[in-house]
């Protein structure tokens, strides 16, 4: 395997929270970062169980945590699958392998709390916070619930195992990927019919990413380390991306050794996770096929990314926080006790005077118009 080159020097544990730079804020907001726990499996070591609000103003400092759902004595918690938030409503949703809570952002009070039919995976919320799309667990449908009380109004079936989900930025589409399929499915959210596939891919869909426009997505798939490209217009598979220079080897979670995508809100750059080697990969958006560009070392497997609010960084599921323009690692997440902090849920929450006015994301989606 080849090294690491020069980014790696850039990178090291000396580059932890305590070296982050505070950013400035808006008069009256606060930035917050929302990272649900037990983000990596159910795995407690990483930070416990809950809601874990980092202060990004001043160098991702931990705040408090939200309690979600209590373990019953002698049980193991459940895995949290997914994590959504609207300003519209001023709530963050989460599910777990059987059910999704809503939460008050602000006062972390529990609104809701059900259970659905074939259990939760990773949902999307739409733009004007009304509707969420939940899939079940790697089941044969999504449930189109109301945002505001929990119902179901609706389901959509693909009998693709149904995992993954993104909303159009414009709230026209819903993009549903499931993981025992190599199609990926898009649904008219004015009828909740699908109405278009795009693929074949390689293999099977696991995370996925598109760009601001919607008019393609970027797929990992399956015993691929790299990713493929579809046009979300035409429904064609365009093109196939392999990272160079590192073995694909055995993974430590998802059997998948490409398992994290995301582009910078410019759409420049591809961001991609890679499990084995512990490390990011980077890769110049600008050309056709994208080119491999820089590879970054981080502490752990890397099994999810998403991108800042602000387009400033890359959060890792490793709990590292990563400067976009310099490659520099500059916050590293830790809880109330100091322990390290893993998810692959998490995103941010902007609040002003007492109301949510902004959040984030949990995909690496781009915001190029």
């Amino acid at each position: 395997m080849k090294s690491f080159r020069s980014a790696v020097a850039l990178i090291t544990i000396a580059l932890a929270v305590s070296m982050a730079q505070p950013r400035p804020a808006a008069t009256g907001e606060q930035h917050y970062l929302y990272v649900a726990s037990p983000g990596t499996r159910n795995y407690v070591e990483y930070g416990g169980v809950g809601i874990l609000v980092f202060d990004i103003d001043h160098g991702y400092k931990f705040v408090k945590r939200i309690p979600t759902w209590k373990t019953a004595e002698g049980k193991e918690p459940e895995n949290v699958k997914g994590i959504a938030a609207s300003a519209q409503t001023g709530r963050v949703y989460v599910t777990s392998l059987n059910r999704m809570i809503a939460i008050d952002a602000v006062t972390g009070k529990a609104i809701w709390d059900k259970t659905y039919e074939g259990g939760c995976d990773r949902m999307a919320i739409s733009p004007d916070g009304k509707l969420l799309y939940v899939p079940q667990l790697e089941g044969p449908q999504w449930h189109v619930v109301d945002a505001m009380t929990g119902a179901v109004i609706a389901t959509i079936e693909t009998k693709s195992g149904s995992h993954n989900t993104i909303y159009s930025s414009d709230g026209q589409h819903v993009y549903l990927g499931g993981l025992k399929s190599n199609m990926l499915s898009i649904a008219d959210t004015k009828t909740n019919t699908v109405t278009a596939t795009v693929g074949p891919f390689a293999d099977f869909i696991r995370p996925f990413t598109i760009n601001g426009a919607s008019t393609r997505v970027y797929v990992n798939t399956n015993n691929l380390l790299g990713f493929e490209i579809g046009d979300l217009t035409t429904g064609k598979m365009l093109s196939h991306v392999e990272v160079q220079g590192f073995e694909k080897g055995d993974v430590k979670r998802h059997g998948c050794p490409a398992h994290g995508i995301a582009l910078t809100h410019d759409e420049k750059e591809l961001w991609l996770a890679d499990c084995h080697n512990s490390a990011i990969h980077i890769f110049d958006n600008t050309v056709m096929p994208p080119k491999q560009t820089t590879d970054l070392k981080m502490r752990d497997c890397v099994g999810w990314l998403s991108t800042s609010l602000d387009g400033r960084f890359i959060y890792s599921s490793t709990g590292e926080v990563i400067d976009i323009a310099t490659k520099k690692i500059v916050a590293t997440l830790t809880d109330e006790t100091g322990r390290q902090v893993q998810s692959e849920k998490l995103l941010d929450v902007v609040i002003s005077n007492g109301k949510v006015v902004r959040v984030g994301n949990q995909f690496g989606v781009g915001m190029k118009p």
